[in-house]
């Protein structure tokens, strides 16, 4: 057994699917299986289940998953303590978000008081993020909505209402507030499946045993405002936005829902290593306001065309 087929084996797992991982890895397929093949040689039982050509990881997998991801993180860790030492910078420290948009500009300040460390930013759903924590390729992420693992620890950020915004001149433009049903029919500018503005609109009509109906499905939360402002439909959006200056005016209208609010965390590995440019961002973020929590009216003028 040796350090690479752990390796591809870490990747084939996070994957359960040989082409996609021999395309990350940069291998042949023929390869990467004869690699897989001995491992489980080795092993004396098989790590996955075949059907076909699909595979899923069985429960020995998933066993020895755990200590291998486990293993790769400390090694991966004493590179990155080795070259620390060895250079004059601060290291490195990575982050992952949801939206690029919500973390840019506190990294940016972060980067300007702390130009020797070198940072890394990735946009990842609720899924990925939690697959970058495990793998070690992230410290952090700011997250929107929970994240799955048991060794994940987390501070709250900031809460925020959630609002519906409309295209000017729209049916609900001057409304106060809506109720799910009574926007049951309205076809919404949304995320994929992962992201958080998908998490919560699927949460909220699913509470009125309602299905929504979705005009447009994106990666980027960031972009619904300007798709609806082009009048595609209507979607949630976080009240922060409208304090944003853009080109894309919409109307806003407050949502009588429960619950409907947007909680940001910050997330990280119990236990994990962190780099002294982690252990600066980490007091960077948690020291200060991340974002605006006493808003103005969402049906003020003033407020009425930004985001």
């Amino acid at each position: 057994m040796d350090l690479l087929q752990l390796r591809y084996f870490q990747v084939v797992a996070r994957y359960e699917h040989m082409s996609r991982a021999a395309e990350e890895l940069r291998v042949a397929q023929p390869s990467l299986s004869r690699t897989i093949s001995r491992l489980e040689t080795e092993l004396g039982s098989p790590l996955f289940d075949r059907h076909g050509r699909r595979i899923r990881l069985n429960q020995y997998g998933a066993m020895f998953l755990r200590h291998v991801d486990r293993a790769l993180s400390e090694l991966a860790d004493g590179s990155r303590a080795v070259r620390e030492a060895r250079d004059t910078g601060l290291g490195r420290v990575g982050v992952a978000s949801e939206t690029l948009l919500t973390i840019t500009p506190l990294l940016g300040s972060f980067r300007a008081a702390h130009p020797r460390a070198d940072v890394r930013l990735f946009q990842s759903d609720a899924d990925g993020m939690s697959r970058r924590l495990r793998s070690g390729e992230v410290d952090f992420c700011v997250a929107s909505q929970p994240l799955a693992g048991t060794s994940l620890e987390s501070v709250e950020l900031a809460r925020e209402e959630v609002l519906l915004a409309v295209p000017l001149g729209h049916r609900l433009d001057g409304r106060e507030s809506v109720t799910i049903p009574e926007i049951a029919d309205e076809p919404f500018v949304t995320t994929r499946v992962g992201n958080w503005q998908r998490a919560l609109l699927d949460r909220l009509f699913a509470a009125e045993r309602l299905t929504p109906l979705l005009s447009c499905e994106g990666d980027e939360p960031g972009a619904s405002q300007d798709m609806i402002s082009a009048g595609l439909g209507i979607g949630f959006i976080p009240a922060t936005s409208r304090q944003v200056g853009t080109h894309a005016p919409v109307a806003w209208v407050r949502m009588d829902a429960p619950d409907c609010r947007r909680v940001l965390t910050l997330v990280w590995n119990r236990g994990a290593y962190f780099s002294e440019a982690a252990l600066r961002l980490k007091e960077f973020i948690t020291s200060r306001p991340f974002m605006t929590h006493h808003l103005p009216d969402p049906r003020s003028e003033d407020d009425r065309g930004t985001l």
